[in-house]
């Protein structure tokens, strides 16, 4: 590339841009640094020479190693999404209500485990697991209190559900309904992603086969009828907290999402109707340099394997949209008050690497949920970014650094060496059913630990600058008769409910799957009836099957 093609390709981008501000104006007409020094929208190289456009290019603009949008931060922040769920449906809202009045800005939804395992408050599995870690929600009654008052057409809601996503969306499109609401109006995330419950944390329910089904179903109903959702949450979340490295996330979570696509177009769904509703879902952790790097080469990598080898022809199918979370497993339950620190570092990290949302991890976690508190100050950390720091104000400002450019190559191409190994083994679910990451993982997690054991790793307060007879803070306890309540609560619903729809809605589940039809019209018809998650969850299990880890 020429000088004078360097050039007409920046004139190019400023012309989009300023299209774009006519639409989105950026939060302030001049950025400054305190001493009055301008900041401008992006900062580039001397001369845009073809090796720069291709590895790096220009903020969004394929291949989107500088961000998914042209101004980023400076037009808005990222979506300010901290996680909440625990006890009854009425404790949750009342936390969804308190966020959202300290400036939240989106919604993100714990259920408690036998939600997300498909089974009611009353089924014996569920002893002593009710509410523990999220919200126990049984009906479409449960999730009409958890969203009382909250106006689902002005918020968007990300819900951490995998294997009865299905069912816990089809209770969201009916809970809007109910308020008014047309399915087009509503915007959030489900998970969605069952292949890393299979490699890293274990809430699945059905075996592969059926689960990918489910997933493709959402993926053409949404496209559809829900399209402000996004249909799948692509997590390496869970996989780094499992113990993986940084290359190991991003690798095993592209995987995944290949798996995804192959599974949609087997369908015969077209790349451009779904692929504009994928998004991811990143750890943030420690290594600042290596975090921001992380999302730069993902953004890169996706961008190109969208475009040459699924021939996307849609840009929207080409952008990696992240939601970032801290790093839960970096969190000690030892000096507590250490894990802001911890906190802000990884959240900086995130926001620095381009993400799209975040929720920042309360110092408590270690211990229990969250107090109010610990919540307030997790969300202010994000707030102290986005406000004061000046971080915001200019797109991707760490482009350009030796190391940090240094560091997405290397990470890339780690992860393409990654992604060919899993192909060549026939994709990412013989990878799973073959054991292969689940073992990279565990590698790299006994590696890690060993290392911490032997004071190789320092993890402040732990196994260095320790404090003898240390206070534990104050913890939140969900009240153990919540089982009792929850219980009481779905008995008195099925005596009053229309059971004579709700078999018939259930008969018609099963005999759609034993078909190919699509299933969630189905579901959110027997949702619509009252029908619970364990008994929907239950008909499946019967004709599906359920997963054993091998």
């Amino acid at each position: 590339m020429s000088k004078k093609q360097g050039k007409k390709a920046f004139e190019k981008w400023q012309d989009k841009v300023e299209e774009r501000l006519k639409k989105a104006p950026e939060r302030k007409e001049k950025f400054e640094t305190s001493s009055d020094i301008e900041v401008k929208r992006v900062y580039l190289p001397e001369e845009l020479t073809e090796e720069y456009m291709e590895k790096s290019g220009l903020p969004g603009e394929y291949p989107y190693t500088r961000g998914v949008q042209p101004t980023m931060y400076r037009g808005r922040f990222w979506t300010m999404r901290q996680y909440a769920g625990f006890g009854s449906a009425e404790e949750t809202n009342k936390r969804f209500k308190y966020l959202l009045e300290q400036g939240q800005t989106g919604l993100s939804c714990a259920f408690d485990l036998p939600t997300q395992i498909g089974y009611d408050s009353d089924d014996p599995m569920s002893t002593g697991e009710v509410g523990k870690v999220g919200v126990a929600i049984d009906s479409l009654e449960d999730m009409e209190i958890l969203f009382d008052g909250i106006p689902l057409d002005k918020v968007s809601t990300s819900m951490t559900i995998n294997a009865p996503a299905s069912v816990l969306l089809a209770m969201y499109i009916a809970v809007a309904e109910k308020q008014g609401i047309s399915p087009d109006k509503i915007s959030g995330t489900i998970q969605n992603d069952i292949l890393k419950e299979y490699i890293a944390r274990g809430t699945y329910i059905f075996p592969p086969k059926p689960s990918m089904r489910l997933i493709t179903d959402i993926f053409a109903y949404c496209a559809q009828n829900v399209p402000k959702w996004n249909t799948i949450s692509i997590s390496g979340y869970h996989i780094r907290e499992a113990g993986s490295t940084a290359v190991q996330e991003v690798a095993f979570t592209l995987a995944d999402a290949i798996a995804y696509v192959d599974a949609a177009v087997a369908a015969g769904l077209d790349v451009d109707d779904f692929a504009p509703q994928l998004s991811f879902f990143f750890n943030g952790h420690n290594h600042f340099f290596e975090e921001i790097a992380k999302f730069r080469a993902a953004r890169r990598i996706w961008s190109r394997l969208m475009k040459e080898k699924y021939g996307a022809k849609n840009p929207k199918s080409w952008q990696f949209r992240v939601h970032t979370q801290t790093g839960g497993s970096t969190l000690t339950a030892q000096q507590p008050d250490n894990n802001i620190v911890r906190v802000t570092i990884q959240a900086l990290a995130a926001v620095l690497g381009g993400t799209q949302s975040l929720h920042t991890n309360s110092r408590d976690e270690a211990l229990a949920l969250p107090t109010e508190e610990s919540a307030r100050i997790a969300l202010r950390t994000q707030q102290i970014i986005a406000y004061e720091t000046g971080a915001t104000d200019t797109v991707d400002p760490l482009a350009g650094s030796y190391y940090v450019e240094s560091l997405t190559d290397q990470i890339e191409e780690q992860v393409l060496d990654y992604i060919k190994k899993i192909e060549d083994m026939g994709g990412a679910v013989a990878a799973v059913e073959q054991g292969y990451m689940q073992r990279e993982i565990h590698d790299k997690a006994y590696e890690f630990q060993r290392k911490v054991e032997s004071g190789e790793e320092v993890v402040v307060g732990v196994n260095k600058f320790r404090i003898e007879g240390e206070k534990q803070p104050e913890l939140l306890r969900v009240d153990p008769s919540l089982g009792k309540v929850q219980r009481a609560k779905l008995e008195e619903l099925r005596t009053r409910r229309d059971n004579d729809k709700v078999q018939e809605q259930l008969a018609a589940l099963r005999e759609g799957a034993r078909s190919s039809n699509n299933l969630m019209p189905l579901i959110l018809e027997a949702v619509r009836v009252y029908a619970t998650i364990g008994e929907i969850c239950g008909i499946l299990r019967e004709e599906f099957g359920e997963y054993r880890a091998v």
